[in-house]
């Protein structure tokens, strides 16, 4: 091959790839709509496999798919709330359900936050109400927080909401850590699972009403939900301006009476980083497309446009903002 060609045959590879990096970029900047710049591959930190948050982030991974040309959302099991939170910060997740209470911590930079402010976190919207649920095994002599003095307690993974609730739920009872008999940092599956082999006497799950893991505990065990009302319910609220007192109805698990407790609240936060179209766009599509969301799991179907700014502590996106001024709610 000649000099000449040789050279001519350089500059066509060039300019090709010259072409595939600027016809790719376009592609790219579509993809995302409005013609903004981004990633267009998303992850979303869904909590535990066998809790509520990991099936409705894989709902709205599947309503991504389906009404977001150009984008992917992938979701990731993850230590739930703090952890998140903390991931957030860190960038390696873009959106993220979170817990009200550790949204507002992670936000103000307290408790756990504590010289960790997590600044970057927006809210998009509000998802469903998480009752603070003690189980207790039926034989535990377990009636009221007080009596988990001397007791074997799951508090929850290390940094969860759960346990973050856990911790709070002794400090209104008067006791911390050292007043148990062991405080085990469990997954809400091995928690239920050493509530069954009777290696723990009670557990802490923030977890939605009819949650599959206390459902599925009840069927083989014989449990109760302990109460946490009246002083212990005062204390709390007066602690934390976000708990709010719900009822578990009767029968919501085999056996199981009614009980009165605390609640906070579950929501998807995102990094303020994200463009104003596309977190604007994935809120529309996600309530566009509710039905998703409802058939994912029950506590889905308590996810509602009248709701989605329920319980909210941090400030919204301004794609958020726009998506629910244009709907009257700002």
């Amino acid at each position: 091959m000649s000099d000449r060609n040789s050279k001519r045959r350089r500059l066509f590879v060039l300019a090709l790839v010259l072409v595939l990096i600027v016809t790719g970029g376009v592609a790219t900047s579509f993809a995302r709509g409005r013609g903004e710049t981004g990633p267009t591959r998303l992850n979303m930190g869904g909590g535990w496999v066998t809790g509520v948050y990991f099936p409705l982030a894989g709902a709205m991974s599947r309503i991504v798919h389906t009404e977001m040309e150009g984008i992917s959302l992938t979701v990731e099991s993850s230590g739930a709330s703090v952890v998140n939170s903390n991931l957030i910060r860190s960038g390696d997740l873009d959106l993220a359900i979170v817990q009200n209470d550790v949204a507002s911590y992670a936000y103000a930079g307290r408790n756990a936050f504590d010289g960790n402010r997590v600044e970057n976190m927006r809210g998009l919207f509000s998802l469903y109400p998480e009752p603070v649920q003690l189980v207790a095994r039926a034989d535990a002599g377990i009636s009221s927080p007080s009596d988990l003095r001397g007791k074997r307690v799951a508090v929850g993974p290390l940094g969860s909401g759960a346990e973050v609730n856990a911790l709070q739920v002794l400090e209104a009872a008067g006791l911390s850590e050292s007043d148990l008999a062991a405080a085990e940092r469990l997954d809400a599956g091995e928690a239920a699972d050493y509530l069954r082999d009777g290696r723990i006497d009670a557990a802490f799950f923030t977890v939605a009403i009819g949650a599959a893991v206390i459902s599925d505990l009840a069927v083989s065990q014989n449990i109760r939900i302990v109460p946490i009302t009246g002083s212990y319910a005062d204390r709390l609220k007066a602690m934390e301006d976000f708990y709010a007192s719900v009822t578990i109805p009767a029968n919501t698990y085999t056996n199981v009476p009614e009980a009165q407790t605390v609640a906070v609240v579950s929501i998807v936060v995102g990094q303020a980083s994200l463009s104003d179209s596309l977190v604007y766009d994935f809120i529309t599509a996600v309530f566009d497309n509710i039905n998703v969301i409802h058939s994912a799991h029950a506590s889905g179907r308590m996810v509602t446009l009248d709701t989605a700014l329920d319980g909210m502590p941090i400030p919204l996106h301004p794609g958020a903002e726009r998506f629910f001024s244009e709907k009257g709610m700002r």
